[in-house]
Formats: C-alpha cells, structure tokens, sequence
C-alpha cells in the first residue's frame, strides 16, 4: 500500500474514532439528565418557571443576565437570552438542545447577548432540528447576521466533524399581540408593554397550562396592557427599578432610564389590579443605594406600600411550582 493511501486511511479511521469519542462523551453526558427527567411520574403535571437570570446589563456573578425558563409538562420555553443563560441551565441539568421554542421581550442587548451561546452550544449538544425563536421585528435579521458572523465554525464543524446542518438551522418568527404557540396543551400569548417611545415593540408573554399561568412584563414601565393580560394569573414574573430620590434628582441620565422601566409602587399597583397570587421580581435595577442589600430593603418597602399581598424578591435559580397555592423554591446561593 502506498504512503498517500495508507496516510488517508488512517485519516478517515482517525476521524472515525474522533467522532465516536464525541458521540461517547454526550451521551454520558446527556443520559443522567434524560435519566432524572424519565423518573418523574407527574411529569406531565409539571407547569414551573425558574429565573436564570434576574440580573441586568450590570455584569454581576450572583445575577445573570434577563432569562426565564418555564416547563410546562415535557415542554421546556425560555424567555429573553441574556448574559449566562447557557450555564444556568447547565446548572439545572439542563442543555440548550433541550429547549423546544425562545421567546424574545425585545433586542436589547443584555436580552439578547447570550442567544449565540444558546444557539451554537445546543447544536454542538445534540440538537438536530431547527431551533425555534419567537420575537420583535428584527429578530429575523438578527438570526441571520448571527449566521454570517459564525459561518466559519458552522464550515469547519460540519467538515470537521459532521455535524448536521440541520441543528443549525433556524425558524425564527417575528409576532404581534396574539396567541403565537399552541403545543400540547400550552398556550403562549405575546402582548404589547411599554418600555419607552423608541423601544417598540417591546413584549410581556403569558402562558397558560391546565387552568393555570404564568405572565412575564419583559421591560415595561407601567402598562395597563399587561394588566388586561395579566389578569387572575396565577404567577406575574415583573421588572423593577429603583434609585434614591437625590439621584433621581440630580442626574437626568438616571431619570431617563427611570422612565423606561417600573418604580416598586407602580409595580405594587400592577400586582394589585391584576388580581396575582404571587409576584415575583426579576430584572432588578438598583442604584446608588450603599449596597444591594438596601436596594433590595427599599423596593419592598415601598412594593408594599401599594400592595399587600405575596411577593418575592427573585434570585438566579429560584423557582416557583405552579398550582393552586404557587411553591418557591429557593436555589442554595453558595452553589452559584
């Protein structure tokens, strides 16, 4: 056998062997999640949202970025992709692969700037169909610029290590205010919010399962939209923000972005005309306040001034179980 020929046969059986030492190391690494997930005999009951990020374009370890996981039977939706959503669900066992659909509240960027990682990182772990993505105008164009900008890794995985083109496709859907998802049960509504005059669309989402729903603001400042549409539901996930009166006073840039969001007393009364059995704050903005914690101290207070009922003050990983009398679960924070 010649040199050249005996080089290329050992190179197809090389990459042979490469490929299966990858298929070997994700299945190991797939099966303990299908495993864990196939115990669960009231799996199909199961109607939850966990919070993978609460945080804001502030870089923090303890808050990633705006992400929302919601499970609803065998369906797994994300809403928003911000900064670490990747290593969240990592965190819950979970990969990216595994998510059926994305929905987007809009294209700000700490919303959005996790959605490669999502992306890639599910094709790279298992996804073989199209990743499904809901959001604004423009998130189409948005997609396809992610292509072009990582058209060099796609070539070389596909060439490389033949992974299909299939998982790295993409269906992506730009919605207006309607029932955008129907699936086994689960209905997702997409609603119009305020988050400012240059900021449109900009989305709040419901979701309804076996009588019960879950409604997640996005960024908005007060909207009497949203609360038509969040109407009796059982768990209402909302922004908020919150700075000192001085600061809000003396700088228009904070005033500015103030306008753009929700203070805790307009929250409160959100909470309290939509009729909620548990609000949970997410995308929590608190500035020039000594520290977090008096930040934290301050939207409570004054939450409660205008509301009297449950509410929490949300963290990476916490949870809610979603039925007649909502269970939070609180993430172990020293495993962040």
């Amino acid at each position: 056998m010649s040199p050249e020929i005996l080089n290329e046969v050992r190179s197809k059986k090389m990459k042979k062997q490469t490929f299966l030492f990858k298929m070997l190391v994700l299945l190991l690494m797939v099966f303990p999640v299908t495993k864990s997930f196939s115990q669960d005999s009231n799996n199909s009951e199961k109607f939850t949202v966990t919070l993978l990020g609460t945080g804001t374009p502030m870089m923090s370890i303890e808050r990633f970025g705006a992400s929302t996981l919601v499970e609803a039977g065998d369906q797994k939706l994300v809403f928003d992709t911000g900064r670490g959503a990747t290593i969240r669900l990592a965190q819950l066992g979970l990969f990216p692969g595994h998510i059926d659909a994305y929905f987007l509240t809009h294209l700000h960027s700490d919303h959005v700037n996790g959605l490669s990682d999502l992306w890639l990182t599910g094709w790279l772990f298992g996804r073989t169909e199209a990743m499904e993505i809901y959001g604004p105008v423009g998130t189409k164009n948005m997609m396809e610029r992610l292509r072009e900008a990582h058209q060099a890794d796609i070539d070389i995985r596909v060439a490389d290590e033949n992974f299909p083109l299939s998982g790295i496709a993409v269906n992506a859907y730009e919605v207006s205010e309607s029932v955008v998802y129907q699936k086994d049960g689960v209905r997702v509504t997409v609603f119009d919010v305020d988050h400012g005059e240059l900021i449109k669309p900009a989305f709040g989402y419901r979701i309804d399962y076996q009588g019960n729903s879950i409604v997640i603001s996005g960024d908005t400042r007060l909207s009497p939209n949203l609360i038509k549409f969040a109407q009796g539901a059982d768990i209402l996930v909302h922004e908020v923000m919150s700075i000192p009166a001085k600061l809000y006073s003396e700088s228009e840039y904070w005033r500015r972005i103030m306008d753009h969001h929700t203070g805790p007393e307009e929250a409160g009364m959100v909470f309290t005309q939509s009729g909620i059995k548990l609000a949970v704050f997410s995308h929590i903005i608190v500035q020039g306040y000594a520290d977090e914690k008096t930040g934290l101290n301050e939207i409570t207070h004054r939450t409660q001034a205008e509301y009297t009922g449950d509410f929490e003050i949300g963290a990476d990983l916490m949870s809610i179980e979603v039925n007649d009398t909502p269970k939070v679960l609180r993430f172990d924070s020293s495993q962040l």
